[in-house]
This record gives structure tokens, sequence and C-alpha cells, in this order.
């Protein structure tokens, strides 16, 4: 068995050094154009050559993903900038294109290639073409359970497979979805996902008047309703209308719950697993840090062959943004269980206020770039990779070195009262 790997993302730069920082083995970063969520993706060539600088310097790894599904127009392209790719010399690309993948194969024999998520791996078969093409790893799909898991790696043992372990989970086949490209025009397998399954929407049965004819500003409308027939229409959105089907069992909106399998790694490194991996560049340094710190707790329990508090851990998990957590489909039995139905929010217990920037030990004040509103008095919890512990605000300094009661977000940076150095990549929070 090989070691296991602790994989996060890393959506720009900062997000990149954080993530070594809480204990990654690797990261993996979109390539400018050909990353399915590039709108997310911050990164340019020039900063993909010093991060890999950057990752090898500390004898991490970083794979390049490149996992567009290309038309045409994109095959030439692609093929150049692949050549770009390989003078930067990541560790792996993950890419999810067959078509891409044999002229990869081809071109490069030596660059090593991972099965993308969105490739849909459900069965011991597929891993043994795409091992017979030459793919070294496998991301398999979000869609099996825990036996296939098993089989797969009991059919299959000398692939690498890789799985999903905490994020979102799409309302479709592992990402490829369309919705995004019926509500908003922007196309989920073509980099520019909107979420549209995540918007808040009004449900009615429509009956035309005169003042449906025309919308706030006077203008027509460019769909008009059909009368008795159920709609939706999206708030940001007015005179955008989706019709609705319903049968017996009801109308649904999608909004899936997030994907939570701290109480699983050591059932999927025992089925096969070497690989966790970590889904949602988009979110803030808060969020992923207090992910980070639970899953690397997890691994690092698993792998020393020791137990580990899944349900205190759950704790941490709870205390950032969500919308509940699920097993995925690894138990296959989600039923009612799979959507959140009350409302298109997140769940939290726990606020993000602000990042510690630098320490002045002599002083023992901490300068701090603030994201959230916090007063004086109040508790706060600093985490660092190495540090958690609750301290009381006791002094809040503007740069004018004048006392403040309070500092609200994204105002100017402050210093703040800390007994003990914490460190680079400490993050205060507070409970709501």
């Amino acid at each position: 068995m090989k070691k296991l790997e602790f994989l996060l993302p890393a959506g720009n730069l900062e997000k990149l050094k954080y993530a070594f920082a809480y204990w990654a083995d690797a990261v993996y970063a979109g390539v400018p154009m050909f990353s399915l969520r590039a709108r997310e993706n911050q990164f340019s060539w020039e900063t993909l050559e010093e991060w890999v600088k950057y990752a090898h310097e500390r004898w991490k790894k970083i794979y390049f993903t490149a996992n567009i599904y290309a038309h045409n127009f994109k095959i030439k392209p692609f093929m150049e900038a692949f050549k770009k790719m390989e003078e930067l010399k990541p560790d792996a690309y993950i890419m999810s294109d067959p078509g891409l993948i044999y002229l990869v194969r081809k071109q490069f024999p030596t660059a090593e290639v991972h099965l993308s998520v969105q490739a849909n791996n459900t069965n011991w078969a597929q891993v043994k073409f795409w091992q017979e093409i030459g793919i070294k790893r496998v991301i398999l799909s979000r869609e099996i359970s825990l036996r296939e898991i098993t089989e797969i790696h009991r059919e299959c043992p000398e692939m690498e497979l890789e799985f999903f372990v905490h994020g979102a989970i799409c309302m479709a086949y592992s990402g490829r979805c369309l919705l995004s490209n019926y509500m908003a025009w922007r196309d989920p397998n073509q980099w520019t996902c909107a979420h549209s399954c995540r918007w808040e929407y009004k449900v009615y049965k429509n009956e035309v008047t005169n003042e449906d004819l025309y919308d706030s500003t006077g203008r027509p409308t460019n769909y008009l309703p059909i009368e008795g027939e159920y709609y939706l229409e999206e708030k940001e959105r007015k005179w955008d209308f989706l019709p609705v089907d319903e049968d017996e069992f009801g109308t649904y909106i999608m909004n899936s719950r997030d994907l939570c399998l701290i109480d699983y790694i050591k059932e999927l490194k025992e089925a096969g697993i070497i690989s966790f991996k970590v889904e949602w560049r988009s979110k803030t340094i808060n969020y992923l840090a207090w992910v980070w710190r639970a899953y690397r707790k997890a691994i690092n329990a698993v792998e020393a062959g020791k137990e580990y508090d899944a349900k205190e851990l759950s704790k941490e998990l709870f205390a950032i943004s969500n919308r509940w957590y699920i097993p995925g489909f690894i138990t296959w039995d989600l039923k009612e269980k799979s959507i959140y139905y009350d409302k298109n929010s997140e769940l939290k217990e726990e606020d993000f206020v602000w990042i510690i920037r630098d320490y002045d030990s002599t002083k023992k004040m901490a300068l701090i770039q603030v994201k959230n509103r916090i007063d004086l008095w109040q508790t706060l919890r600093l985490v660092s990779p190495i540090l958690d512990y609750e301290f009381k605000l006791e002094k809040i300094i503007d740069p004018a070195w004048e006392l403040k009661t309070e500092a609200h977000g994204w105002s100017f940076d402050v210093r703040i009262n800390l007994d003990q150095n914490p460190g680079e990549y400490a993050i205060l929070r507070r409970r709501i």
C-alpha cells in the first residue's frame, strides 16, 4: 500500500500556500482556458511556473487540472498549451477528454495523466481500459458505493485510486449538468457553471393578464408562459420562466447537501483509496483551513493504524458554512436525506473574522486583516497549523494608533493584543 495522499485545491496563490501550511501532500491547480472551473481559477502561465517551483522546493506535488471536454476548435490550442505545461514540469495532469488523452499519450508518452472525476468512472472494466491506455491514477466517480470501490481495487490492484471526501455535490453526474446552460447561458462543461441549482426560485401557476405582457420597465417580455401551467421564476431574473412538471412524488428544487466522509477514512483506505481529495477552490481561506485540519487529523490517524474521534472532528466541520452533510453515495441509502429542502442557505456555528498578517513580539501585538466586524471584549478563537486556543480581545488599534471599540470588515488593518506569536497562516474566529 502506498503512502496516503492528502490532496487539496489551490484556487489562487494564497490558497496554495495555505494548503501546504495545513499539511497537504499535493495540490491541484487549474490551467488557464482548459480547466472546467476556469471562472474559479486565478492562475496564469507565469504564476503556475512560480508555484510549481514553490511546491517542489517543499517536496510537495502539484497537479495541473486540464479536464475540459474539447470541441474541435480547442484541440489545436490545447496541444500547443500542453507543450507549455510540460516545460513547467508538474507532477501529473488531471484530464477527462478521451481524445485529448489519446493525443497527449501519443505525443508526450512520459507525461503522467490522472483521469478526472468528470470521466465518470463507475466500474472496474472502465478502470482496466484506462490502465491499458497508460493512465496512472483514476479519480473515481462520486456516484459509487464503498462496496464498488473495493471491487474496483480488487480487479485493478495496480491502479492508483483517488476519491473526493468533502465538498459540494452537483445534482448531475459528477458535474456534467446543463441546468446552468439553460438558465444562465453558462455551460458547466465549458468552464462557467452559474450554480443555477442553488438559486432562489418562486413557483406559481400562471394566469395571463395584461400586466404579464410587459416587465417593470414597460418592455415586452421575451417569453410568455401559458395560462394554467406551473413555472419557476428566479428572483434575480424576472421574466425568465422555467416550466415545472410534477409527478406523484411532488416537485423538487435541486439543492444537494454537502459531501462529508470524515467518518469513512479508514473504510476508504481499506477499500483501496490512496488519495483523499477535497473539493471547492472558490471557498475562503477560513473554510479551507478548517476542512483541511479535520481531514489531516483523520488521515494521519488511519495511516498510523490508530482510531480517531470522527464525532469531534465533525464539530469542526459544522463550525464552518455548510448545507448539512451526507456521506454521498457510498452507503446507497440517502433517499430524502440527500436534499436540503428548507432553504438555499448555509449553516455554521462560527464566523471567520480576521487573518493575522504580522506579529510584533516586543509589543505583543498582531497586525490583522479585518474580514468581518468584531467588537472589543469579545472572545476570539485563534487557529493555525500548530495552535488552537481562545482569548479575550482587549485592544483594537487603528492605523493612526488610536484605540477603537470595534473594527468593521474590509475597512482597514488593525492591531490587537496577542500574548504569543501565532506563526504564519493563523486565522481568527468567533462563535455565533
